[in-house]
């Protein structure tokens, strides 16, 4: 573990600020939220945030982003990939985004090998921070989120006018070599520990049973109609949670073409399960046309069917679809914790 004074830290965002010819974003405060965006200057970071309002999943699967364009040569088309592959800086990452980002690479990298994702996570750098304050919707400690050992390049925790400083990655530490460093000191790693371990008891919620247990319930829960019902009644499948969430990956792809019709683009953009259309197929068939059923699938998608193929539960416990539902029905934690306390009954 390195230390590294708070004015040198400055000084490294500032240089990379001015030289890197990657974007530097990090989280700054926008409103009565935080937001992840581009840094005009170091002094613009707020890393006691509690919650972003979007993850920095944005960065390495864009919103919206064009995968190839075409064009009509003679008799046959000229295809070109688009996607832009530059990477990102992104300083204030907390474990829990950290945690989603893995998920994301396995699927992306290694499960769909797609290209434009592969290179834009390739090249970029992930400064993680640990957590100084906690929102009231996370649970992350419950979900074995709120602290993480590995993806990232580095990891900082406040010590006040330094940051210790844990190194992930060879490029990680690369960056802290134009500027000065220390080995931390036997009271300094003692001190880290102390404030990641304090994390545990800062958190108002929890899940009363561990996640392992999630497919289990959930699996036990799918023909329980009675209790997605009435859990959806409030839903108006606005699609938020999926928004906001950073373990999320659906999309669809559109080919547009442009006006004079020989020419176009393939476009990938975000999609959500609890939208109304995002089931519908061919002539029209909706197989989820129900939104209990929209709601259903999302917790058993989260909670069964990505851990059945990937071997993760896809929540980390950010609570970012929590803080968002307009309808407060989102809480993955509450919906969890009442299936749990029914089965117990």
């Amino acid at each position: 573990m390195k230390v590294i004074d708070r004015s040198d830290f400055t000084a490294l965002i500032e240089e990379l600020i001015a030289s890197d010819p990657r974007e530097v974003v990090g989280v700054q405060e926008s409103g009565e939220q935080y937001v992840f965006d581009r840094l005009e200057s170091a002094e613009q970071l707020a890393l006691e945030h509690d919650l972003t309002a979007l993850s920095p999943k944005k960065y390495v699967m864009p919103q919206r982003e064009t995968l190839l364009t075409y064009e009509q040569t003679d008799d046959d088309y000229e295809m070109r990939a688009e996607a832009d592959p530059t990477g990102h800086i992104v300083v204030g990452v907390h474990p829990y985004d950290l945690a989603a980002i893995n998920q994301l690479d396995k699927i992306f990298i290694d499960t769909l090998q797609d290209e434009p994702y592969r290179r834009k996570r390739e090249h970029s750098v992930l400064i993680g921070v640990t957590m100084q304050d906690v929102a009231d919707t996370c649970f992350a400690a419950s979900m074995g989120t709120a602290t993480i050992d590995s993806g990232y390049d580095l990891m900082v925790t406040d010590l006040g006018d330094r940051f210790a400083v844990d190194i992930g990655t060879f490029e990680g530490d690369q960056l802290l070599e134009s500027v000065p460093t220390r080995n931390a000191s036997a009271e300094e790693v003692e001190r880290v520990a102390e404030i990641k371990a304090d994390l545990e008891d800062a958190f108002d919620r929890e899940l009363a049973f561990p996640p392992a247990a999630l497919p289990t319930l959930l699996e036990a829960s799918y023909d329980d109609m009675d209790f997605w019902e009435d859990y959806a009644e409030q839903c108006l499948s606005c699609g938020t949670c999926n928004v906001v969430c950073p373990t999320c990956f659906c999309f669809s792809v559109d080919m547009i073409r442009d006006l004079e019709g020989d020419s176009g683009r393939q476009e990938r953009r975000w999609d959500g399960c609890l939208l109304e259309d995002f089931a519908t197929v061919a002539q029209g068939e909706n197989f989820r046309e129900e939104v209990a059923q929209r709601h259903r699938h999302r917790f058993m998608r989260k909670g069964w069917y990505i851990y059945e193929r990937y071997g993760d539960i896809a929540c980390v416990g950010c609570g970012r679809c929590t803080r968002h539902c307009v309808a407060g029905v989102a809480d993955p934690c509450e919906v969890y914790n009442e299936l749990r306390e029914g089965q117990h009954a």
